[in-house]
């Protein structure tokens, strides 16, 4: 086992939409990953329920729907230029927000942990986090889930890694 253990890689994948509440999420998975090795996953999802409503311009949309995953991707990573040479990997998705995170877990194996930030919103902690907190039993992660505080501020989370 020990030998298993010193070969294991953990991934922290993270989910970005653009908000500064994911970007905090990406900033605490990229100094875990610079301290304790590693690879940090950055995850975009396009929504696609809206694309069959606009007969004749799916393509176009599909078009710019990754364009704008691909500029979310670009910021987070010239966000975390500045942690050095960590691992970093990136995907987009289709579909619907849980069921592609559901779907990039179950497909990579060394993702161990995903990192939420909460939302800074007084309404809800975030869909993300009250989709996969929430349950239990046989629907839970087989990942452990981390979840930085709203109120935290970037040198409160460099701290705490």
């Amino acid at each position: 086992m020990g030998e298993a253990l010193a070969d294991y890689r953990r991934k922290f994948l993270v989910v970005l939409d653009g908000s500064k509440d994911a970007i905090r999420a990406a900033i605490f998975a990229g100094y875990r990953v610079r301290r304790t090795g590693g690879t940090l996953k950055l995850l975009t999802v396009i929504e696609t329920q809206d694309f069959g409503q606009f007969l004749g311009v799916e393509d176009v949309m599909r078009a710019e729907a990754r364009e704008a995953a691909e500029q979310v991707l670009d910021a987070a990573r010239a966000r975390l230029a500045d942690l050095g040479d960590i691992r970093l990997e990136t995907a987009i998705r289709e579909g619907h927000l849980r069921e592609a995170v559901e779907a990039v877990i179950a497909e990579d194996a060394a993702i161990g942990i995903l990192v939420l930030a909460a939302s800074t919103s007084k309404e809800a902690p975030g869909t993300l986090i009250t989709d996969f907190v929430a349950r239990t039993g046989a629907g839970t992660l087989p990942v452990i889930v981390t979840i930085v505080p709203g109120s935290m501020s970037e040198a409160e989370i460099i701290a705490a890694t």
